[in-house]
């Protein structure tokens, strides 16, 4: 499988979120050798928990499966670039890589608006990758923010 692909599962998460009601995004973590560890997707409404997101979900996840809270040599793809809390939390387990779809220029915190993984006082950098999919990435938050709109 190639990026394109695990970003493909992400959407599905991403869509399993929408159909609960929340903001549609989803994140699969995935070892070195390609296997998925972690799967989450957006939960914040039903769990009424603020940490809730796709990231933080993929990698409680994916640490619980691994019995360690570090995740070193794995990859998260996520539809959406994480903001600084999901980025702070991507760094504390070490990740090696993300993968993002669409960019978030509201408080994307890899690229849009802040470059935490670039931050050289920081002892952990993360390699990232923006825009894989990002059409349908975007067109999948497009579509839920319009349907939200026309309900109220």
């Amino acid at each position: 499988m190639d990026d394109a692909d695990y970003l493909r599962l992400a959407l599905q998460l991403a869509e399993t979120a929408r159909q609960a009601g929340e903001v549609p995004v989803g994140a699969v973590v995935v070892d070195a050798a390609g296997a998925i560890i972690g799967q989450g997707f957006n939960q914040p409404i039903s769990r009424h928990d603020p940490t809730a997101h796709a990231e933080i979900m993929a990698l409680r996840d994916a640490a619980a499966r691994m019995g360690n809270y570090r995740l070193p040599g794995c990859t998260l793809f996520v539809t959406l670039e994480p903001c600084a809390m999901c980025a702070g939390a991507i760094l504390h387990a070490r990740i090696a890589r993300v993968v993002y779809g669409a960019s978030d220029p509201k408080t994307g915190a890899v690229e849009s608006v802040l470059r935490l993984f670039d931050e050289p006082r920081l002892n952990h950098h993360t390699e990232a990758h923006g825009g894989v999919l990002a059409d349908e990435c975007s067109q999948q938050l497009r579509d839920f923010f319009l349907a939200r709109r026309k309900k109220t």
